[in-house]
């Protein structure tokens, strides 16, 4: 698998605070990448400068090959960084499809003066994508206030795919969700996978490191403890690595 996301050396500090130290990392074509740690670890900085919202201190970013200064949230999703967020960034009163598009909407003019929103067009292509992940909502102009919370993390992830992202970064999305729930948004993590889509996928719940994937990042203290393959390591060791480090 091609590396489409690396970062090299990367630190962060926040005053006399050291939050990262040296990350390397990189991220994999067609992968999910599991991203865990102890509260604190340094895991929400990781992703927030992965996404623009923090400038490193020091370190390199590369981004499909070449190396790159992401600017802001807007910059990385431009190029196909896309972020699934634990507190849903949702407009709760709004429509499933005026959600998928919030910020992208599609418009028609009238004479090129008069411009208005393309209401069906934006539905129809909100159900195109609720059916192509398989996302159980039969009607584009549901309220999402309507759904559950499990169709409502749907919803965030299918906004975030909707625009063929190359990476999508995911803050504990299974976090607020019943079991059941929690295993249709895992899937989804699978179809991202199965389309090419690099995923970063940080959890609490170990146990879904287990169901969807590839490798598993751990960090600790703001520091890299160890990046292993799924079959070489279990959550027993992973535990371990979390809160103790290595030998």
């Amino acid at each position: 698998m091609d590396t489409v996301f690396a970062i090299s050396k990367i630190c962060k500090k926040f005053g006399g605070v050291q939050a990262l130290t040296n990350i390397d990392m990189e991220i994999r074509e067609g992968e999910v990448l599991g991203l865990v740690g102890d509260n604190g670890a340094g895991k929400s900085t990781l992703l927030k400068i992965l996404t623009g919202a923090y400038k490193p201190t020091s370190g390199q970013i590369f981004f499909k090959g070449r190396e790159v200064t992401i600017n802001s949230p807007r910059h990385s999703r431009e190029m196909g960084i896309e972020m699934v967020y634990q507190h849903l960034a949702l407009c709760k009163k709004l429509d499933v499809a005026s959600n998928l598009f919030l910020g992208r909407e599609i418009y028609w003019s009238f004479f090129g003066i008069i411009h208005f929103l393309y209401k069906k067009q934006m539905q129809r292509l909100a159900l195109e994508t609720l059916r192509k992940l398989k996302i159980n909502i039969q009607d584009p102009r549901e309220s999402v206030d309507n759904l559950s919370g499990g169709q409502q993390q749907a919803v965030a992830i299918g906004k975030a795919v909707r625009f063929n992202p190359k990476v999508v970064l995911m803050d504990e999305p299974t976090a607020n969700l019943a079991v059941r729930e929690a295993a249709k948004v895992l899937d989804l993590m699978i179809s991202m996978k199965n389309d090419g889509i690099a995923v970063v996928f940080v959890t609490h719940r170990l146990q879904d490191i287990f169901e969807v994937c590839d490798r598993v990042f751990i960090l600790k203290g703001g520091e890299k403890v160890d990046c292993r393959k799924i079959p070489e390591i279990d959550k027993e060791e992973m535990v371990k690595l979390m809160f103790l480090g290595k030998d």
